[in-house]
C-alpha cells in the first residue's frame, strides 16, 4: 500500500520516545488495560484492546513504519505485484519459528489467509475477489485476484481483524492454542486478573533498528503482564502509586496531577482519533434514514466534545473523516456536522414516524469519555422530544451485545485515524451497524478497485459526502489520547495501539 499523506505514527509525546543509550535485558511490567479482551484471537474479533495485546505473540505479513507505510514483518520484503495488479507475489522470512518450536512454512501462511478470509471481517472484504491463495514454493506464497483491489496490502498489514499467521495444525475456532512468531508467548491468563506473556527465546527479529511497528522488534523485557483495570480513575491512582508501569488510556483531566511524578509521567498523543456513535442500520428505529438525520441534527458535537476532554488542547471540533495533513481530508458534506438543532431534529423525527419509544444507547465507562459525549448526546436528543435509554455496561458486555441488532440503536466507540480508508470500521457491511447501502458500496468498490492515489482520494470525498447524507454513523471530533507510563520504563514509543518489545526498565 502506498503511503498517501499520514501523519507520523508518534504525534507529541511527553515524557516517551527516544530509546535510552544502553537498554538492558530483564524485568518485567504491569500494563494496566481498559478491560478484558473476549478472545485471545484477532481473526474473529476487532478491538483496539485486542489488538494491542495479541500483536505481542502473533505477527502479519506486513505492519506499518512510524510514518504508516506499509513494511515487511513476517514477509522478506513488500509484494510483487504484477501489472495489472491481480497478482501478489510475496516472498516469506526464513528461519522464522512459531512459539512451539516449528518452523513457519508457506503452508502455515496460505492456510492462515483462507481462514482470515473465511472468520475475520476485514478478511471478508476481499475474500470474494480473490481466485487462489497457494504456494508456489517453500519460500513464496501467491494471491491471485479476480480484479485489482487496493487496499489488500494494507488490510494484511493491520493488527485488528488481522491476517495473523498460525500453525496449520492450531487453527481450531475457537482457537484451542495461541500460538504465533512474535517476540513475546502467552504463558497464562487468568480472566479478570491478568494475561501473562514472557519473552520468546525463539524469536527472530528483522534486521536494522525499530520502525514503528516494523523494523527489529527486541525484546528487552522478560515479561508483561497485561492487568484489566475498567475504571479510569483506578488506572490513574494506580499509575501515580507506582502500580503500573503503563496505563492505558486515562481521562485528559488527569493530565496535571501526572506531571512532576517520580513514579509516573504523561504520555499525550495529540490527534490519535475519531470517536464516533454508531447508528443500527439493521434493525429497529434507526433503519430509518430520517431517524439517523434526527439524531445527527440534534446533536452539538462541540459540546459533547467539552465535556469529554475539557480544555481545547485535547480537542478539536471537526467533522471531516481526516484531520490537516492527510491527502484524504475532504469538506464534502460537512454541513451537517455540529448543528444542535432541536426543531430541525423533531420535524425530522415526525417525518420518520418516530413513536416516542426510547433510543437504546450502548456505552461504557471504562473509556470515560465515551460516557461523557453519551450523557451530553443525551440531553440534545431529549430536546429534540426524543426519549434515551442510556446503557452503561462493561466494554466487553458491549463488544458481545453490539454484535446483536435487536439490542440497541446507537453504540459509541472511537478510531485512530487509519492511513488507508477502507481500514475505517464502519465502512464494511459486516461491522456492527450494517451500513449496507447500494450507493455506499458503488463507491466503497470503486475505492477499492482504484489505484491511481488522486482518483482514490476524489472518490473517498464523495463517500465522505454520502456518511453526511445517509448518517450510518456520527462522527464526534477529532481528540488527543493520554496514557501514563513509568520513568523507569525506557524505550517506549507512543502509538494507537501500544507495544512494548523494544521497551526496557532502567537499572
Amino acid at each position: 500500500m502506498a503511503r498517501i499523506g499520514a501523519t507520523a505514527l508518534a504525534v507529541a509525546v511527553a515524557g516517551a520516545g527516544a530509546p535510552a543509550l544502553a537498554q538492558q535485558k530483564g524485568g518485567a511490567i504491569n500494563v494496566a488495560t481498559i478491560g478484558e479482551p473476549n478472545t485471545l484471537d484477532p481473526m474473529v474479533a476487532a478491538g483496539d484492546l485486542l489488538g494491542m495485546i495479541t500483536q505481542h505473540f502473533y505477527e502479519t505479513l506486513y505492519t506499518f513504519d512510524k510514518n504508516w507505510a506499509l513494511t515487511p514483518l513476517l514477509a522478506e520484503t513488500l509484494p510483487q505485484i504484477s501489472e495489472g495488479g491481480k497478482v501478489y507475489t510475496i516472498p516469506l522470512r526464513q528461519g522464522v519459528t512459531f512459539h512451539n518450536g516449528k518452523a513457519m512454512t508457506a503452508q502455515d501462511v496460505v492456510a492462515s489467509l483462507k481462514r482470515w478470509t473465511e472468520l475475520a471481517s476485514r478478511g471478508k472484504l476481499v475474500a470474494d475477489n480473490i481466485a487462489t491463495i497457494e504456494a508456489s514454493d517453500e519460500k513464496t506464497v501467491k494471491i491471485t485476484l479476480k480484479a485489482p483491489f487496493a487496499p489488500l496490502t494494507a488490510l494484511l498489514a493491520f493488527n485488528n481483524s488481522a491476517a495473523v499467521i498460525m500453525p496449520a495444525d492450531k487453527m481450531e475456532n475457537p482457537i484451542k492454542e495461541v500460538i504465533g512468531t512474535g517476540p513475546y508467548q502467552l504463558k497464562e491468563r487468568k480472566p479478570d486478573q491478568y494475561i501473562q506473556l514472557t519473552r520468546f527465546d525463539g524469536y527472530k527479529q528483522r534486521q536494522g533498528e525499530p520502525d514503528g511497528f516494523g523494523g527489529a522488534r527486541k525484546q528487552y523485557l522478560d515479561e508483561i503482564r497485561f492487568v484489566p483495570v475498567p475504571d479510569a480513575n483506578t488506572r490513574v491512582e494506580g499509575a501515580l502509586a507506582g502500580q503500573f508501569d503503563f496505563a492505558d488510556l486515562i481521562p485528559v483531566e488527569a493530565y496535571d496531577r501526572l506531571k512532576g511524578q517520580a513514579k509516573t509521567e504523561p504520555v499525550l498523543m495529540q490527534g490519535f482519533g475519531w470517536p464516533m456513535f454508531i447508528m443500527n442500520n439493521k434493525q429497529g428505529m434507526m433503519t430509518s434514514k430520517d431517524m439517523r438525520k434526527a439524531v445527527q441534527t440534534a446533536l452539538n458535537a462541540e459540546d459533547m466534545l467539552a465535556a469529554a476532554f475539557g480544555k481545547p488542547e485535547f480537542y478539536k471540533l471537526d467533522g471531516a473523516m481526516y484531520p490537516e495533513g492527510y491527502a484524504w481530508r475532504s469538506d464534502a458534506g460537512i454541513k451537517a456536522y455540529n448543528q444542535g438543532d432541536a426543531d430541525k431534529a423533531k420535524a425530522l423525527a415526525k417525518t420518520a414516524k418516530y413513536d416516542g419509544a426510547p433510543i437504546r444507547i450502548l456505552t461504557s465507562r471504562q473509556y470515560e469519555f465515551h460516557y461523557k459525549m453519551a450523557q451530553v448526546a443525551a440531553e440534545y436528543l431529549k430536546a429534540a422530544g426524543l426519549k434515551v435509554d442510556l446503557q452503561v455496561v462493561d466494554w466487553a458486555t458491549l463488544v458481545q451485545r453490539r454484535a446483536e441488532p435487536a439490542l440497541w440503536d446507537i453504540f459509541i466507540t472511537h478510531s485512530p485515524f487509519l492511513a488507508e480508508p477502507a481500514l475505517i470500521a464502519p465502512l464494511p457491511d459486516s461491522y456492527p451497524g450494517w451500513w449496507a447501502s447500494e450507493a455506499k458500496n458503488k463507491l466503497l468498490s470503486a475505492l477499492n478497485a482504484e489505484s491511481d492515489e488522486k482518483k482514490r482520494v476524489a472518490i473517498f470525498a464523495e463517500l465522505q459526502k454520502l456518511i453526511f447524507d445517509e448518517a450510518p454513523f456520527y462522527k464526534v471530533g477529532d481528540f488527543a489520547a493520554l496514557s501514563a507510563k513509568a520513568p523507569r520504563l525506557a524505550g517506549y514509543t507512543a502509538s494507537p495501539w501500544p507495544y512494548f518489545w523494544n521497551a526496557s526498565l532502567k537499572p
